[in-house]
């Protein structure tokens, strides 16, 4: 496995065996499984039956695949409308977490990522690609470059994306705060974790949101737009236009005028 795949899974793996609820969802500290996965739903409601139904897309018998998708918070809501789920996620002890979750689903199955690609996922197999609060981990661009062409690899002829990721290249705490995570995310990449964990622990920060694989790296919505017609693809929707929330959504083919910004 490459380094900063090797470093993205032992991170994942502890973030998972700390608290796996916060880590995927951490906006809320105290989660119970049926918040958690009430949560799941909420968003599977939110973010892709409303896009489903404006693209006039029936998930009934298709398949789906997910990047990303932790213990499961919105695999089982993605797996009730559509027929066969493809759930993937770098961490061993997520997936562990998740099959224990949802050992009544029966029409997902859960996959190991290897943090680089979408090995062992078929070509042409999936007609939904969906990812959330993955890309904006991911340390490198040219790993984000690489994800969204596995996406478009993928994809049936008819298929349709939907990810997510940090299109916001503004600072989002003050000079200080930007200071320490740099310094402690130095440390980390030279591979002084130990150290940098213990130096955020005296500081009272949270040790394991140390890493580029959790701060990442911002991909300008124009960027995203390339990359989509670089892999072949035509942009369908841009929303959240270089925000921390941006999301693109698009089909194989050629642009056409009917893309827009929402």
């Amino acid at each position: 496995m490459p380094k900063p795949a090797e470093s993205m899974r032992r991170d994942w793996d502890a973030r998972a065996r700390r608290d796996a609820f916060f880590y995927i969802a951490s906006w809320k500290q105290d989660w119970k499984e049926r918040s958690f996965l009430e949560s799941g739903e909420e968003d599977y409601q939110r973010l892709i039956a409303d896009t489903l139904a404006r693209l006039d897309f029936d998930p009934a018998g298709k398949s789906a695949l997910e990047l990303g998708c932790g213990a499961g918070r919105m695999t089982a809501s993605i797996a009730r409308r559509f027929a066969r789920v493809a759930a993937l996620d770098i961490s061993a002890e997520m997936l562990d977490r998740a099959r224990r979750l949802h050992t009544e689903v029966r029409n997902v199955d859960w996959m190991r990522a290897n943090g680089i690609d979408l090995a062992g996922v078929a070509d042409g197999s999936m007609d939904f690609v969906f990812s959330y609060l993955v890309l904006q981990h991911l340390p490198k661009e040219s790993l984000v470059r690489g994800y969204v062409r596995e996406f478009f690899r993928v994809m049936s002829p008819s298929g349709l994306c939907l990810v997510q990721f940090n299109g916001s290249t503004d600072a989002n705490m003050n000079w200080r705060g930007r200071a320490t995570w740099r310094a402690l995310d130095f440390l980390w990449s030279i591979g002084l974790s130990g150290a940098s964990k213990i130096l955020a622990r005296a500081l009272g920060l949270d040790a394991e949101m140390i890493g580029r694989n959790w701060h990442g790296v911002a991909v300008s919505s124009a960027r995203m737009a390339a990359m989509v017609r670089e892999c072949g693809g035509r942009v369908l929707e841009l929303r959240g236009d270089d925000s921390p929330m941006a999301w693109c959504c698009a089909r194989k083919g050629t642009e056409s005028p009917a893309s827009r910004t929402i």
